[in-house]
This record gives structure tokens, C-alpha cells and sequence, in this order.
């Protein structure tokens, strides 16, 4: 039993599929665009790709979380940031059996399907795949946001999603 509830109960909620599919679209969107920027695009190789006048491609390898913070560059240190995102995806996976609504369950999906994305990265790598920059350059002032991917978008996304519903939606997305 995990939270007081069964195991299957701990799996399956009335929301579950929602978040399930969110998830899965997450993460294999998440892949397939890596998958394409590094081998058929060749990113490494072009460095920083110009799209619009805010925002570039550039491959950057993250062995850290959020900003590069903890970064790890040896085996355990990578071994120990892809437990701590399985304990962080089942805790969220318990949380999206008990979504009393869709907003929630997608929110929660799209936050799982991030962190299985950049947990690839991680186990196939050993660095999260980085490559979104957006920017803002004028004649006297440079601004760079840091480097992000899909599966970080989807993360806030998600975030946004559960905090929308806990301030601003008919019901809380109460955590369990």
C-alpha cells in the first residue's frame, strides 16, 4: 500500500488515461525532436542557429537540473539525479491517480512526460539535450534566458496548468 491505497488503486484514477497520454505524447515528442536536432540536423556540428531575432537552436549538455544546479559529471551523480527522478514520477504518478479532473491529470502528465524525456537524456547520455534560446539583443543591453528543451516547456507548462487550477479553477488540485 502506498498512501493508505491499494496498489492497483494507486495506479488508476478516474483522470488516469488523460494524464497518461499527456505523458506519453510528452516524452516521445520530447525524443523525437533531440533525436532529430542531434542526427539528422546535426546541431552539434552548426552551433548557434539563428531562427528569429530572439530566438537561436544551440546544443548545450546539461549534467545539472534547473540552470545547471547540481551538476554531476560522474556516474553517480548521474545515477543519483535519475533515482531521484523516478521517486519524483511515481510521487506524481500517486498524485495523478487521485486527479478529481482533467486540467489536473494533464498538468500532472505533462510534468511526468518532461521528467521521463530529460531522464532519457540522462540514461542514454549522461546530460540532459538542451537547445532552445531565447534572447534579447539591442545596441546596449544583452539578455540570454538559459537553455531549455521540450520537456522543460512541458514541465512549466504543467506547473502552470496545477497552479491555474489550484488559484484560479472550480476545484484545488490538492497534492496527496
Amino acid at each position: 500500500m502506498f498512501f493508505g491505497k491499494s496498489s492497483a488503486s494507486f495506479l488508476i484514477g478516474p483522470f488516469t488515461r488523460d494524464g497518461v497520454a499527456a505523458a506519453l505524447v510528452t516524452a516521445l515528442l520530447d525524443q523525437a525532436l533531440k533525436l532529430w536536432l542531434l542526427y539528422s540536423f546535426e546541431l552539434g556540428k552548426l552551433g548557434r542557429v539563428v531562427i528569429l531575432p530572439f530566438f537561436d537552436l544551440v546544443l548545450v549538455w546539461n549534467r545539472g537540473v534547473s540552470y545547471g544546479w547540481l551538476s554531476q559529471d560522474t556516474d553517480l551523480g548521474v545515477w543519483m539525479l535519475l533515482g531521484f527522478k523516478v521517486v519524483v514520477v511515481l510521487v506524481l504518478w500517486g498524485w495523478l491517480s487521485t486527479a478529481a479532473n482533467r486540467l489536473t491529470a494533464v498538468s500532472l502528465g505533462l510534468i511526468i512526460g518532461g521528467a521521463i524525456g530529460n531522464g532519457i537524456d540522462r540514461l542514454l547520455h549522461g546530460a540532459v539535450v538542451d537547445f532552445a534560446l531565447l534572447h534579447i539583443t539591442t545596441v546596449s543591453f544583452a539578455f540570454n534566458w538559459y537553455v531549455f528543451n521540450l520537456a522543460d516547456v512541458a514541465i512549466v507548462a504543467g506547473v502552470a496548468g496545477l497552479l491555474y487550477e489550484t488559484f484560479l479553477g472550480g476545484r484545488a488540485a490538492k497534492a496527496p
